[in-house]
């Protein structure tokens, strides 16, 4: 195994809490609840399976200014993301990952603004040798496109490498791509089907590295 690729939002850093947060305060000024399940459907995907501002609209019968709406969930999402640090394990396993001469990569959904002035802040940008996101592809998750532009940047092949997501959507772009997939669920996604992944992982800390090493050995035989 020569490559890690990491999704990155609720993977590397909880984004996905504060967004569903965000936007479940937006609803219940609306006089309606958003229920996780309801959100988790656009988990790990940029598409807009879900576009609350329509939602809304429908919900109250009455127009609503999307851009605004927006803007105020942006702000209360950066308020609280403000000082986050990566998710548990991240960097230690980031670290061992390099020790080991291994390619790491992201793939990611969301648009490069977003991931990179992150992982900037986080002080783990030097981590990633290739960060392929929502601006490089023509589809975004469940769509293969992603992991396999990560795939190209590192210059290896499928079978060479392992996706760590935390989504659905993910774990079905890692199989469209022929990757092999570690789910690592988190507040909003553990209650979702995540039986495409070849392990299940509460936390990154549990990431075990004599397991990824077992994988090697039916090839090798």
């Amino acid at each position: 195994m020569r490559a890690l690729i990491f999704d990155f939002d609720g993977l590397i850093l909880d984004t996905e809490v504060p967004v569903y947060e965000a936007w479940r305060e937006v609803y219940a000024d609306h006089g309606h609840d958003l229920p996780v399940a309801k959100w988790s459907v656009c988990v790990g995907s940029g598409e807009n399976v879900l576009d609350p501002c329509a939602d809304l609209a429908e919900l109250t019968g009455k127009p609503v200014d999307g851009a605004a709406l927006r803007e105020r969930t942006r702000a209360c999402v950066d308020r609280r993301l403000a000082g986050s640090r990566p998710m548990p394990g991240v960097v230690e396993l980031l670290d061992e990952a390099r020790s080991r001469e291994m390619r790491i990569a992201i793939a990611s959904s969301s648009d490069l603004a977003w991931v990179g002035g992150h992982i900037r802040r986080m002080g783990i940008a030097d981590r990633f040798e290739c960060i392929r996101t929502r601006d490089d592809v023509a589809r975004t998750k469940p769509a293969p496109d992603l992991f396999l532009a990560a795939l190209d940047g590192l210059g290896v092949e499928a079978r060479d490498a392992l996706v760590l997501e935390d989504s659905p959507n993910g774990i079905r772009a890692a199989a469209a791509a022929g990757i092999p997939c570690v789910a690592v669920p988190n507040r909003i996604t553990r209650g979702l089907d995540l039986s495409g992944a070849l392990r299940i992982l509460d936390s990154m800390t549990e990431f075990d590295f004599a397991w990824l090493d077992g994988l090697e050995a039916p090839r090798a035989c």
